[in-house]
């Protein structure tokens, strides 16, 4: 994985220039990484024609297609910059259904009723209070849980991430911002 984080920045600079086969390179490095991330996240209900997969593959291409947008200031930025535009992307499919008509259940078949790691471990009440008080914390501490706790990453590979010195500094990071995390949830609570 540090090896694929080293040249994330060198990709999204060849991709910058024009070069396609680096655009595929990085497409078929994060589709996975966000599909898993994003699965379950999508509702039921806000399922038709626009599938998580769906959802994925297209916020992928607009994310690199605005690359002007973003400023590359560590590796692991990226990626939460994928996940940010993914969760505002799935938000908006869910008030996008919810403006128009009713329309009939889909077959059960169809629906992907999958839940996310996070949502299986702890539910969609929860769920919607962890973005919530991870929205409150630093660009820096989001990034590092959202690499820890929902991308599975190993400490060395935050610290690679994020340009930190050690991995014991980037797991300093990670626990401050689950503490903050913890406070701000309980303070949420009805």
């Amino acid at each position: 994985m540090a090896a694929d984080l080293e040249t994330t920045s060198e990709l999204l600079a060849l991709i910058r220039q024009g070069d396609l086969a680096a655009r595929d390179a990085l497409m078929r490095r994060y589709l996975p990484i966000l599909t898993g991330w994003a699965r379950g996240r999508l509702p039921s209900y806000a399922r038709d024609l626009a599938q998580t997969d769906d959802l994925v593959q297209d916020t992928l291409r607009a994310a690199l297609n605005h690359l002007d947008e973003f400023e590359l200031r560590r590796e692991g930025a990226f990626l939460a910059y994928l996940r940010r535009s993914l969760l505002n992307r799935v938000r908006d499919e869910i008030r996008r259904v919810r403006r128009g008509p009713l329309r009939e259940a889909m077959d059960d078949g169809v629906a992907d009723k999958r839940r996310s790691v996070v949502e299986e471990a702890i539910g969609r009440e929860t769920l919607e209070r962890y973005e919530a008080a991870l929205g409150e914390l630093s660009e820096e501490q989001r990034e590092a849980v959202i690499l820890r706790l929902e991308f599975g990453y190993t400490y060395p590979q935050i610290a690679a991430a994020m340009g930190k010195p050690t991995a014991n500094a980037a797991r300093m990071v990670v626990v401050r911002a689950l503490v903050r995390i913890v406070e701000a949830m309980n303070a949420f609570r009805p």
